[in-house]
């Protein structure tokens, strides 16, 4: 049983920044796919920014530049660096990585961080 335990939301002001932080624990053979989504009220589910297991990153237009996502493969933990934030960044952050346990390919969800920007 693989989980993930999201860490590193909470309140800040508009331009100030946070860390979120995505720990996989359990049986993972390899990570290959980690990726940070957002779920603002009233709003679908939108991806944020994602990041390959060698290391090939992709954002969102909306964060370019402002946000960086980051991995440890030693300890199966994805970090997104969010700077400059703004109250549009508002939503619950969901961490979602693919892995392979044994023989089989897997996906697992987070169960989501709070991030609110307002002043």
């Amino acid at each position: 049983q693989v989980q993930l335990v999201e860490s590193g939301g909470g309140f800040v002001q508009p331009g100030g920044s946070l860390r979120l932080s995505c720990a996989a624990s359990g049986s993972i053979k390899k990570l290959y796919f980690m990726g940070w989504y957002r779920q603002a009220p009233g709003q679908q589910r939108e991806l944020v920014a994602t990041i390959g297991s060698e290391g090939i990153t992709n954002y969102t237009d909306s964060v370019k530049g402002r946000f960086t996502i980051a991995r440890d493969n030693g300890k199966n933990t994805g970090y997104l660096q969010m700077n400059s934030l703004k109250p549009e960044d508002t939503a619950v952050y969901y961490c979602h990585i693919q892995f392979q346990v044994g023989g089989t390919f897997q996906t697992a969800w987070g169960q989501g961080t709070q991030v609110t920007v307002s002043s």
